[in-house]
């Protein structure tokens, strides 16, 4: 969406931008509309002032921070921030390659909860623990802790969060209302698929459910795995021995391309989060199982056609007690970056219980990054503007277990992925198949072997320690 926050409506789906505009006014709002993505602060080369560029995902919380830079830059006018929005993916590949490369091309890079370990460990990013425990008003034990471990690499911090989320389902209150159905709080994927079917109208335009099937392991998987581990399924066992063609796991699959095929949203493999909010919100689905940080949009007046209509419930499961994820964007500074200091003010600021209070004031308590702060859920304004989603956020991440997401035990720690360096690659192709599977071009049985041999290679990686 545009930083002047227009209608969220569908849109080409956007790729790195090098253009750089000032932050603000006309030219910034039109000029972001047209790319999809933009950079944003000040390109200048005046004297004293720092250029600080920041790659980052395109999702909702960023373009606030992008809206609110003027705030930070009257503060630091000795610092100007250059943000370019990627499309999940592509960011994913190009900051990977940056600190492998140890190209230093970008300062500042959000950063995934599944990176943050992995290139901490390699020395990529830059170790933010003395950093952060300088300042006492910062207060790192603010952030909820399995958030907070997330980010860190034996006991060190090597990214702060930004917001965090776990995953629920959203509904429209009215639409259930009219059809005489009442959502459980806690439903099945049964359920589920059953009033899908029955709440989908191709003369309303309206899908039954909107479910991420766009290639990627952060994007289709990101849901998919929930459903497989609730299902009984996982990408390994505890000898490192992929599960990806057994039963459990195929059942699970079937069962997403299935109700996707009778209820979904057409072109299901164009579709990520950022598709499905714009769907959601725009009122042409009537339900959506995505991210619980999500609700702030949807109950944004401003961009949302259902904001006050929506209910919540905890992620549908199948054979287990809860299925929600656990994630967090967070911020980390690459270990090759030249204005390692100037970053560093930056995130500081951008993650700070202050930050919070001025997106809340300034764009709307809905607005406020969720899921990283326990002050945050103190806030008289946000708790009335979170309604009945806020309290549920905090709740379901305070119920899920990376250790043990699924029926089985498994070797690593991590629900929506799988935390080793291969995973990345092995998530993105297995995607890629099924894909193919749901645009009718790969039955799915051999799409799921070949997804196996190429999740067993790195399977065997790990068994040879």
């Amino acid at each position: 969406m545009s930083i002047t926050s227009p209608p969220l409506v569908p849109r080409p789906r956007p790729r790195p931008s090098r253009r750089t505009i000032a932050a603000g006014g006309l030219g910034l709002s039109f000029a972001l509309a047209l790319s999809g993505c933009a950079g944003f602060g000040n390109l200048g080369t005046q004297p004293g002032v720092t250029t600080v560029t920041l790659a980052s995902v395109n999702n909702p919380q960023m373009q606030d921070m992008a809206q609110l830079l003027p705030e930070f830059e009257k503060q630091h006018p000795d610092i100007k921030i250059n943000i370019i929005f990627m499309e999940e993916n592509d960011l994913r590949n190009a900051a990977t390659k940056d600190v492998a490369t140890k190209g230093g091309q970008y300062d500042i890079m959000t950063v995934g909860a599944y990176e943050v370990p992995i290139w901490g460990q390699n020395r990529w990013l830059m170790d933010l623990t003395d950093k952060a425990a300088e300042d006492p008003a910062y207060d790192v034990d603010d952030f909820f802790k399995p958030v907070r471990d997330g980010v860190s690499y034996d006991k060190r911090l090597y990214a702060v969060p930004f917001y965090g989320e776990s995953s629920f389902l959203m509904y429209r209150k009215d639409l259930f209302q009219q059809a005489g159905i009442t959502m459980p709080e806690r439903p099945t994927w049964d359920q589920i698929a059953e009033y899908a079917a029955k709440l989908k109208d191709p003369s309303q335009d309206r899908a039954g459910i909107c479910l991420r099937a766009k290639p990627g392991w952060g994007e289709m998987f990101a849901p998919l795995t929930t459903v497989i581990n609730t299902f009984g399924g996982q990408w390994y066992n505890m000898d490192w021995q992929a599960q990806v063609n057994s039963p459990a796991y195929t059942d699970a699959v079937k069962f997403y391309i299935d109700t996707l095929e009778a209820s979904g949203e057409g072109d299901p493999v164009s579709f990520g989060f950022t598709e499905c909010l714009n769907l959601f919100s725009q009122g042409h689905a009537a339900m959506w199982y995505d991210a619980t940080s999500a609700a702030g949009s949807v109950e944004d007046p401003k961009n949302s056609k259902v904001a006050g209509q929506v209910g919540y419930v905890r992620a549908p499961v199948k054979m287990t007690e809860n299925s929600g994820w656990l994630w967090s964007w967070n911020l980390g500074i690459n270990a090759e970056s030249k204005h390692q200091d100037a970053a560093w003010t930056f995130v500081k600021w951008a993650t700070s219980k202050d930050y919070a209070k001025l997106v809340g004031s300034q764009l709307g308590w809905a607005r406020t990054p969720p899921g990283t702060r326990k002050s945050t859920y103190l806030i008289p304004q946000y708790i009335k503007a979170g309604g009945d989603f806020a309290p549920l956020t905090a709740k379901i991440m305070n119920e899920v277990n990376p250790t043990q997401p699924g029926v089985d035990p498994q070797p690593w720690v991590g629900i929506q992925y799988v935390t080793i360096p291969e995973f990345q690659d092995v998530g993105n192709q297995t995607s890629q198949l099924l894909a193919d599977v749901i645009a009718g071009r790969r039955p799915l049985n051999l799409a799921l072997d070949q997804g196996q041999k190429i999740a067993q290679r790195a399977g065997d990686n790990q068994k040879k320690g």
